[in-house]
């Protein structure tokens, strides 16, 4: 082996190196406290909801505190945390004729862009929460307790409404969704129908 030249450096192979630092800053969480705040709120007035019956008798106190909970985690993901992780907000304009005019918008991406980690955390607490909200509202009414629907329905209605303004946001706010999803179907299907022509 040759002794050290005094030209040698340490390069990385493909760039390997620069990439795993860029990857590195892509995987920081930007926001620890909003994206801490986005899942709080949510989760806390799920198992509120699931366990409020062995911590406290008192129908009252449990379904205030749920209400609560949702409530600041409407006001949160809205306002907040929306903006701050993935860049995304949206809210409703009432103009001087008294008509409502629903406003979607993003951040150009020519600015600062979300991270992978924070972008995940949102969109999986925006997604999966309202889904286990949508349960519960079945699980309760098929168990026939009545006096919890009002806060099942609350909790549907509060987390789906921010993940419709966040997806029309994400695919923009003149795009339809139902637009969106017919020509997603159209596409898979036309995908599949030319996959089979094609001979193996």
């Amino acid at each position: 082996m040759l002794a050290g030249d005094a030209n040698d450096e340490d390069v990385a192979l493909f760039d390997s190196e620069e990439d795993a630092g860029k990857r590195s800053k892509k995987r920081k969480i930007r926001h620890p406290v909003a994206s801490f705040f986005h899942l709080f709120f949510r989760v806390a007035a799920i198992l509120t909801y699931l366990f409020c019956e062995f911590f406290s008798g008192s129908f009252i106190a449990s379904m205030v505190t749920i209400i609560l909970l949702l409530s600041c985690d409407f006001w949160a993901v809205k306002n907040v945390t929306g903006r701050l992780m993935v860049g995304l907000r949206w809210w409703n304009q009432v103009d001087d004729d008294g008509r409502s005019h629903w406003v979607f918008e993003s951040r150009k991406t020519s600015g600062k862009q979300a991270s992978d980690s924070e972008s995940r955390i949102f969109w999986i607490g925006l997604v999966v929460c309202p889904g286990i909200w949508v349960i519960l509202a079945f699980s309760t009414l098929i168990s026939f307790k009545i006096k919890w629907v009002p806060i099942v329905i609350m909790g549907v209605v509060l987390q789906g409404a921010n993940l419709y303004g966040y997806v029309r946001c994400k695919v923009g706010g003149k795009t339809s969704l139902k637009n969106m999803a017919t020509n997603y179907f159209g596409q898979q299907f036309l995908k599949q129908a030319l996959s089979k022509e094609e001979p193996s």
